[in-house]
């Protein structure tokens, strides 16, 4: 598809349609109305009089639900219309779209309004690699509803297509002959709903999608303004972090996603378009940015995370005892094990997360039932890093795939294939051990203990975790540490020599706090040079190192999330002044980003590009990046709770001035935060506050 596109959402239904609301999708092309993993409806093209339109102004009034203002025609001079038609869409199990024509004549006017429609339901995954279908489709027009179904075995889907006004439906479309009076309006509500489970024989009965997509439905409008009303308030001198303060929180609503099992609770889906599901890693990160300012998703990331954790040995899908899934998906290729995600577990790191993100809930929230109720699976997380983790029998976290054909090579998050390197640019062999996966480990056995220590009272395995946990620190200060040039290797290969490149994730190790704190000083050293930090963030490869690339995926893009943990882990380190910086770069080029941070941008330095480069293909919105701001805040103000209460320490950019954060949630009730920003953030490596 050409042109702008125009995306609204609901959990992980979407639809993406060209500016004049038109879908026309093909096989390779990631637009039209996904729900689920599946493509419902591939082609939405109208027209007036046999003319498609030409578009005057797109609204996106919210994130689910936006305005097309037309004209017929698609000539490139203005023509003094005599019609205007709006489309007005809402996203929900389908999507509702309320048309509307204007006739500005003095004369009646006679049209034949058209619409042409279609499904190809395509699996995400037969768009995302160019799969060709194997089912059989199906068209029914009825007297008040066209059916468009699919089937594959027990595999079935439909979409059902309805009007309020009376039209002659075709087994490519709907069709209306109108006419509008002098100066008159026409309109007509329009259905598109989605169906699980193949057509229903009953069109319209009280158990078919036309009817379920009619049923009274929720307030989206209501249910957003309650969700903003509910995060703390944000009151600063910088009118653009306000921006990008309420769009963090808008797409973090959008984006929330309620799995079958989980009712109407909710977690973050990892990103638009691609990813629009349960994700472990990405949901585990999103719920920890956005604990001081929601805890209902860490607590359905928490209960959703447990219930599917791995519970047998499975190659297919790389299943383990105790592992936490990767990536959950529900279309057709999942259904017949052309891919392996109901659900597929290739992560290494989203297990250790698990009960790092379990602590910390417990930490802020003081809820210590769901702590309790959750033990068994943190306590299995726990031993599948040293009883299936350790691939090569070294203490140390490392994978490999045993999924050859569809499996993921990478399983760490920077997961393209060519993410992690020697610094000549060669790739390292199997099994690879990362850096970041240690200290992960390193914090989940810290985390542990102390869950166990005080919520269930198991002082054994509270000693024994923190002697792993020391054990673990001191063997990695010593096996990662490249003595030379001060600092640690991205990964171990498979004979226990260093990778030795340069990369952004030495900062998790920062925040994991695995680092010693004599080897702290260096590696902020390295993480603050102009070869890995670009003026607007941290790069995840440094810039000389032999696949550099400032527009490669992993190999020196800057990715706000990844910024976001680095900051926290300078802060936990004392680095304030640094990770003022860090936020104040990636916090201006949100403004450029009009609020809403991509999944990555160009590693270009800011003193050549002046501006943040785009990414081409990034998500967005993208979960993690969309909690970017706010784990920005959280480290700039220096939240942090401590018992019954939260510590506030602000080291903030002189560019915000002035900062409130009110009625931040936790255990204490809810309480303020303030700032003022003191910290030069302007020059290079500039340490020196201004007082």
């Amino acid at each position: 598809m050409d042109g702008k596109q125009v995306k609204i959402l609901d959990g992980n239904t979407f639809v993406v349609s060209d500016e004049r609301g038109d879908i026309e999708a093909s096989l390779t092309d990631p637009t039209g109305l996904f729900s689920f993993d599946t493509r419902f409806l591939s082609k939405w093209i109208l027209t007036v009089s046999g003319q498609r339109l030409t578009a005057l102004s797109v609204d996106d009034l919210h994130y689910f639900e936006t305005q097309f203002f037309l004209v017929p025609g698609t000539g490139t001079v203005y023509v003094d219309s005599k019609l205007s038609v709006i489309r007005h869409r809402v996203v929900r199990e389908g999507f509702h779209e309320q048309l509307t024509i204007l006739n500005h004549q003095r004369d009646p006017v006679d049209l034949v309004v058209r619409i042409e429609a279609d499904a190809d339901f395509a699996d995400l995954f037969e768009v995302k690699d160019a799969v060709p279908k194997r089912g059989t489709y199906s068209k029914r027009a009825e007297e008040q509803a066209l059916v468009l179904a699919y089937r594959r075995e027990t595999f079935a889907r439909a979409t059902v297509l309805s009007s309020s006004e009376s039209c002659a439906f075709d087994d490519d479309g709907l069709t209306f002959d109108i006419r509008i009076g002098p100066h008159g309006t026409w309109t007509t509500a329009l259905q598109v709903a989605i169906d699980l489970d193949g057509p229903d024989n009953d069109v319209d009965g009280p158990s078919s999608p036309a009817w379920r997509a009619r049923r009274p439905r929720t307030n989206i409008a209501q249910d957003l303004e309650r969700w903003i009303q509910g995060a703390p308030r944000l009151e600063c001198d910088s009118e653009p972090l306000k921006a990008t303060y309420r769009r963090s929180l808008v797409d973090l609503a959008a984006l929330r996603f309620s799995p079958l099992s989980a009712g109407r609770h909710t977690l973050p889906a990892a990103g638009l378009p691609w990813f629009m599901t349960m994700f472990g890693r990405d949901s585990i990160f999103t719920s920890l940015q956005a604990l001081p300012f929601t805890q209902e998703l860490a607590a359905t990331t928490l209960r959703e995370l447990g219930l599917r954790q791995g519970t047998r040995v499975d190659d297919f899908r790389e299943e383990e005892p105790g592992r936490i899934l990767h990536e959950m998906r529900y279309g057709e290729m999942t259904a017949f094990e052309e891919r392996p995600h109901s659900p597929y577990f290739g992560s290494a790191d989203a297990t250790q997360l698990y009960v790092v993100l379990l602590d910390y809930y417990e930490r802020w929230t003081g809820d210590t039932k769901l702590t309790r109720d959750l033990e068994y699976e943190a306590r299995a997380a726990l031993n599948w890093i040293d009883e299936y983790a350790d691939l090569q029998d070294n203490g140390y976290v490392s994978y490999q795939r045993r999924n050859e054909e569809t499996g993921l090579e990478n399983q760490c998050w920077k997961d393209s294939p060519d993410s992690i390197s020697y610094r000549d640019g060669t790739l390292p062999g199997f099994p690879r051990a990362t850096c970041e996966l240690q200290g992960y480990a390193y914090d989940a056995k810290v985390r542990g203990a102390r869950l166990a220590r005080e919520v269930w009272h198991d002082e054994q395995f509270a000693t024994e975790l923190e002697r792993q946990a020391a054990d673990l620190k001191r063997r990695f200060n010593r096996d990662f540490w490249i003595a030379g040039d001060e600092y640690f290797a991205v990964a171990l290969d498979a004979d226990g020599r260093q990778v030795d490149s340069l990369t952004s994730n030495i900062g998790h190790l920062l925040w994991s706090g695995i680092v010693d704190k004599s080897k702290a000083k260096a590696v902020v050293r390295h993480l603050m040079s102009d070869r890995l930090f670009s003026g607007w963030g941290v790069r995840t490869l440094a810039e000389g190192e032999g696949r550099y690339n400032p527009i490669g995926y992993h190999v020196g893009t800057v990715w706000p999330f990844d910024n976001a943990f680095i900051a926290w882990g300078l802060r936990r380190y004392g680095f304030k002044d640094e990770a003022a910086r860090i936020g104040a770069g990636i916090l201006d080029a949100a403004e450029f980003f009009e609020g809403r941070l991509p999944e990555a941008f160009g590693g270009y330095p800011r003193a050549t590009t002046k501006y943040p480069v785009q990414y081409p293909t990034a998500c967005s919105p993208q979960a993690w990046s969309t909690g970017t701001p706010l784990l920005l805040l959280s480290a700039m103000l220096g939240l942090e709770p401590s018992g019954e209460h939260l510590v506030v320490d602000p080291a903030l950019p002189e560019t915000i001035g002035r900062l409130e954060l009110l009625d931040i949630p936790g255990r204490w009730g809810r309480v303020d935060a303030f700032g003022r920003g003191r910290v030069d953030t302007s020059r290079p490596n500039r340490r020196k506050r201004r007082d």
